[in-house]
């Protein structure tokens, strides 16, 4: 039963309490609860509170990139001196939303990453001024079903934006580029430097039928899983020409890249610490979302070469004199770009791989059975693995993936416990080294958090700016 609306501040007063009383209460970081209060006593809180940002909201989603993209279109809005309203503690369904409004009192713009699933009802309710839409790819399949089940929802999505609303896309992903084609004002981004391209489509690569007449797309520049240089040469539809183009990428290995990105409003040229190629196409994204919303071209390349990366994608941290690198593998490509910017260094390979399930109801990671679509046989391949380490509830299932991968079984090293698995990984590295960390769902983010955290080495969740 649905307790009656309050009165609008009340609501937000309570609220706000139930942040506050979470944190005195160490139940949590407050990122969520206080969202859910306010929906309970206001359900139309939400909107109300969008309609107080004064120069309006940017939601952006995808199924890869939104925490590392927010950051870096968040740099670029503080070097404008505005007051800026977000939820940089990854906090991105309809309460974390309204919990991050409710954290600052007469925002001048707001700046949200959104959950895929939940972007329709966030989008109907905060009626933003920037909708930025950068990929849609397999994962999660517990919980989303099979993608056409999103690409749908997105596209009702679009179909329901207001006209005045900025419609960013990543034209390179053919998906997105049909659910864009139709809305009226639209920027398109994408990559244009051959140099990054792989010499084909991938096992993953998701989507490569014409969303049009369901023909086979035909590439001739591949980036990413179904991402690259497409058309239908069944019906014609095929790739624009990018407002926002990557012209050039310099890799520098895990630790940057050089990126020349070319936009209405001239060049920008940035040296970022962000490393890979997903990482360009998230500089793309915040690029071309930036230039929508204003931002000068001296402070996005000022603001993409000061942003340092998120927790989890591809942050560093000294431990015991070594180096510990976390790579976030939420699905099989991710898994695969992780792979294969490991591939470019000249490092020993020290690995530590984490897999656990959920059993809970609600929640994705239940099959696991996507680690097959992992090339770990490329990363094999290079002959530089020099310890392994696989941890979590599933790490049998990551010892026996690498058996048929070819790696000495002998070699691997399973350790169920997370903690434990981490100091068997540490230990197995050499000082001075390089231990990579790679977590495959969030729960397993959390728990290597959790160690770091207990060390003293980084913060909590929510304490992410």
């Amino acid at each position: 039963m649905r307790c009656p609306s309050l009165p609008f501040g009340v609501a937000c007063w309570l609220s706000r309490l139930s942040g506050s009383l979470s944190r005195r209460l160490g139940r949590g970081g407050g990122t969520t609860f206080p969202g859910l209060v306010l929906h309970r006593l206001r359900p139309n809180a939400l909107a109300e509170l969008a309609q107080g940002v004064r120069d309006g909201v940017i939601v952006l989603s995808g199924t890869n990139g939104k925490t590392t993209t927010a950051r870096l279109v968040r740099s670029a809005l503080d070097t404008c001196g505005v007051k800026v309203v977000a939820n940089p503690a990854g906090s991105n369904l309809e309460r974390g939303v309204a919990t991050a409004l409710l954290s600052v009192r007469s925002p001048d713009i707001a700046l949200f990453e959104v959950d895929e699933a939940a972007l329709g009802a966030v989008v109907a309710k905060a009626q933003p001024r920037i909708v930025v839409l950068m990929n849609l790819s397999r994962d999660q399949i517990d919980r989303h079903g099979e993608l056409e089940n999103l690409a749908q929802k997105w596209r009702n999505m679009v179909a329901g934006l207001a006209p005045e609303t900025t419609l960013v896309y990543n034209a390179d992903d053919p998906l997105i580029a049909e659910l864009a084609v139709s809305h009226p004002k639209t920027v398109a981004y994408g990559i244009e430097d051959s140099s990054v391209a792989q010499e084909d489509l991938l096992q993953v690569a998701d989507n490569t039928a014409c969303r049009r007449c369901n023909a086979a797309l035909a590439y001739h520049l591949c980036t990413i899983g179904h991402l690259g240089h497409w058309a239908c040469p069944a019906c014609g539809f095929s790739r624009v020409d990018p407002e926002v183009q990557v012209t050039q990428v310099e890799f520098c290995g895990i630790g940057g890249s050089r990126i020349t990105v070319s936009t209405p409003n001239g060049l920008i040229e940035a040296k970022t610490s962000l490393g890979g190629l997903a990482n360009v196409y998230n500089v793309a994204a915040a690029v071309a979302t930036a230039v929508t919303a204003g931002v000068s071209s001296e402070a996005i390349s000022e603001a993409v070469g000061c942003r340092q990366a998120a927790f989890g994608r591809g942050s560093a941290v000294d431990v015991d004199g070594k180096r510990v690198t976390i790579l976030f593998n939420k699905n099989p490509v991710s898994a695969n770009e992780n792979l294969r910017m490991l591939i470019r260094e000249t490092v020993p390979l020290q690995l530590l791989i984490l897999l656990t399930d959920s059993s809970q109801a609600g929640q994705s990671g239940v099959d696991v059975s996507w680690i097959y679509d992992v090339d770990y046989e490329a990363l094999i391949d290079t002959g530089r693995v020099a310890s392994l380490t696989v941890g979590g509830a599933r790490a049998h299932d990551l010892a026996l993936r690498f058996q048929y991968a070819g790696f000495d079984p002998q070699k691997i090293s399973i350790v169920r416990d997370n903690a434990a698995a981490f100091r068997t990984a540490l230990s197995a590295c050499d000082r001075g080294g390089h231990l990579f960390v790679m977590p495959y769902n969030s729960q397993q983010m959390r728990a290597i958090r959790s160690v770091l955290v207990d060390k003293g080495l980084v913060g909590e969740m929510w304490e992410e700016k």
